[in-house]
């Protein structure tokens, strides 16, 4: 499953986008300015970002800027009603990987987005070493202190969404929804938090009072970054 962000004001249009891209392979997150925007990028990892350039509240380029000034890689697409070159060649330049301009064809934006995707440019690398963890998700090695710790299919992925997106609280509804995707219609109220505890146990130095993995009341759970 690959997850879309799309960033569109227009009402309409988002919706039509929305429709277009969603199916068994992908999902899409719809914002409308980049106060919202910036909560959503916080909050969850996505493959693909679709940025509107002319916002109510800003430019989807200065957003662009900033992902790319904090190490965000995920393959950008531009969606501008401005024709003009150096419209195309500031948003290249700002770190765009395409441009779009309206008005354009959904089947055509679904290509290049499919395009896109296929290219497969990750957000991070996938071999991370922090502090006393190195972690290696392709060939599911994962160490503390040198010494390895085995982790179920489950705790991977969930160890995976919170490193990816250390530094920012998850919240437990996006975790439940990126860890458990089996396609099970529900889960367990408790399954989340009987994860974390073991997780803890296998990574912690002190399971009770936890430096890393640790729980933000009221919103979910965060991996640490340590000064």
């Amino acid at each position: 499953m690959k997850h879309i962000f799309l960033l569109e004001d227009d009402e309409t249009l988002g919706r039509g986008i929305v429709m277009a891209l969603t199916g068994p392979e992908a999902s899409v997150t719809c914002r409308s300015t980049l106060a919202q925007a910036r909560e959503a990028l916080a909050e969850k990892r996505f493959d693909l970002l679709i940025l509107d350039i002319n916002l109510p509240d800003g430019s989807g380029l200065d957003l662009l800027r900033q992902l790319r000034s904090e190490g965000n890689a995920a393959p950008v697409i531009l969606l501008t009603a401005n024709d003009l070159e150096l419209d195309e060649v500031t948003g290249l330049e700002a770190g765009a990987d395409d441009y779009i301009t309206k008005p354009f064809s959904l089947a055509v934006l679904r290509a290049r987005v499919n395009a896109q995707l296929r290219r497969g440019a990750p957000t991070v690398s996938q071999t991370i070493s922090m502090g006393p963890f190195t972690f290696d998700f392709d060939r599911m090695d994962f160490r503390r202190d040198g010494v390895a710790v085995e982790l179920s299919k489950t705790e991977q992925k969930l160890l995976r969404v919170l490193v990816e997106n250390r530094g920012h609280a998850v919240s437990r509804a996006t975790l439940v929804d990126r860890v458990w995707t089996d396609g099970a219609e529900f889960v367990e109220e408790n399954a989340l938090s009987v994860t974390v505890k073991r997780l803890r146990s296998k990574l912690e130095a002190d399971p009770g009072k936890p430096e890393y993995l640790k729980t933000v009341y009221g919103i979910g759970y965060i991996w640490a970054v340590k000064p």
